[in-house]
């Protein structure tokens, strides 16, 4: 069994691309984008991790098998991801019958309950 060499630059190069893209995901947590954080630190991961996997674990140069396990691998990650997502979205959507509840404003006061005058001596206070 013989495997791809590589020549140490790519290693090198690669090396080098990880610590920009740390460099930018660093930068990134400190710059306010809105709701664009987080699509922007998960590209950044993205790109790092098809990097590593490719270069480091040596799938690009490895047989077609090895890239369709991987490629299921990513399939079966991405349904996970998803499910899991769509739990975690749509969990403020759930209202009552009959009654509305939203879990992102805060809970109204309860009305202050008037004290009851004392009864006079001789009042029926029974229950009709």
């Amino acid at each position: 069994m013989s495997g791809h060499i590589s020549p140490k630059t790519t290693y090198y190069t690669i090396f080098g691309a990880l610590i920009v893209c740390t460099a930018l995901t660093v930068g990134a947590a400190f710059v306010n984008l809105g709701d664009l954080n987080f699509p922007v630190a998960l590209t950044i991961a993205i790109f790092k991790a098809t990097l590593v996997i490719l270069f480091f674990m040596h799938v690009k140069y490895s047989s077609r098998m090895t890239k369709l396990i991987v490629g299921v691998a990513f399939f079966f990650l991405g349904i996970m991801l998803t499910l899991t997502l769509s739990d975690y979205l749509s969990r403020g959507w759930f209202t009552a019958p009959g009654a509305i509840i939203s879990l992102s404003s805060p809970p109204q006061p309860v009305p202050p309950v008037e004290p009851v005058p004392p009864a006079e001596p001789g009042q029926n206070t029974s229950p009709k």
